[in-house]
């Protein structure tokens, strides 16, 4: 079992391959680490698709499994894990986090009221939001 760490949520998967050759990962862990679907033109996620290299070690094996940590930089998006490879980071790069800073919205985040009811934050898009967060740290 090992950790994907995103943007979005952590991700407790098994691997579908060796983690010493790549974070190999089944068609819907793939979809479900990153938001990208495995599809003939490439990996897409809504109508934007990423070609996959035809030259160099390829991304999917016969099984559709798909080095993702491989597609990530192949994206220009770094990636790190630990010494033991259980635990891997998916992160936005420096040109994504700038945009996201420009436009001054929130990413949207999901959390339950006291009565146990979700609410995210797109709920209140359009509307004044006051965030209010502590840490006892």
């Amino acid at each position: 079992m090992i950790t994907i760490l995103t943007d979005q949520q952590p991700l407790h998967v098994t691997p579908a391959g060796p983690t010493d050759t790549g974070l190999w990962l089944t068609r819907d862990d793939v979809t479900r680490a990153t938001g990208f679907e495995l599809k003939p033109e490439g990996l897409c996620k809504g109508d934007i698709c990423v070609p996959l290299p035809r030259h160099g070690t390829p991304l999917v094996d016969g099984s559709g499994a798909v080095d993702v940590a491989a597609f990530w930089r192949h994206m220009g998006q770094p990636v790190v894990h630990d010494e033991a490879r259980t635990t891997w980071v998916l992160a936005s790069g420096a040109r994504e986090r700038a945009a996201a800073l420009e436009t001054f919205e929130a990413p949207d985040f999901r959390l339950p009221d006291l009565d146990g009811r979700m609410h995210g934050l797109s709920e209140q898009r359009g509307k004044k939001v006051l965030l209010a967060t502590w840490a006892s740290w």
